[in-house]
């Protein structure tokens, strides 16, 4: 039996305009595996958020800072992102690489890294993304996923997996079977 203190929490991080597309789907199956396996899961949508872009300052990388000094919705992701052992980041992509909400919330997550305790150091994230082309690199749907490869090599994270494919209509990722369960066994891997 697991101990209340020995469950993983997966934070899992929507980064498309619809709640319900094709990314969702497959960041929901994600989900799903990782709860079988124990984990608690908790979902933010943020094309729903009030999250700013970056303006540069640098007011987060000086010494002693208190972190980002934009007071937006970011401030509630920074505490969920850091409590979390494990992410699932879920994009559709748009012109040729991860949509501009997934974009935007990388971006603000530069203000963690220079946190003491290594905010991405160790964590263990998965990746899901659809398209609507029906190749991946033609799409723009590689572009995005080295984006995810760089960035966290780069912090010390581990991208435990990825999973993504073709699909145009909201959920269309679903007839994808051998897809949807690659993301379910993806979740409990990540846990």
């Amino acid at each position: 039996m697991t101990r209340k203190n020995d469950v993983k929490k997966v934070l899992v991080l929507l980064g498309s305009p619809r709640k319900k597309g094709n990314s969702a789907i497959l960041a929901e199956a994600i989900a799903k595996g990782a709860e079988s396996a124990g984990a608690r899961v908790e979902t933010l949508f943020i094309h729903g958020m009030k999250i700013a872009p970056c303006k540069s300052c640098y007011a987060c990388q000086k010494p002693g800072s208190k972190g980002c000094s934009i007071n937006d919705d970011m401030q509630i992701v920074y505490k969920k992102l850091l409590a979390s052992d494990a992410w699932i980041i879920a994009s559709p992509v748009y012109w040729f690489t991860m949509s501009a909400q997934t974009k935007l919330w990388m971006d603000r997550s530069f203000a963690l890294l220079p946190r003491a305790e290594n905010a991405f150091a160790g964590k263990r994230i998965a990746i899901a993304m659809s398209y609507g082309d029906s190749d991946p690199f033609k799409s723009g749907c590689v572009n995005a996923l080295r984006t995810f490869q760089d960035a966290y090599a780069y912090v010390g994270a581990s991208i435990v997996g990825m999973v993504y494919g073709s699909a145009m209509d909201a959920g269309e990722i679903k007839k994808n079977k051998s897809l949807m369960k690659e993301a379910l066994e993806l979740g409990k891997r990540l846990v």
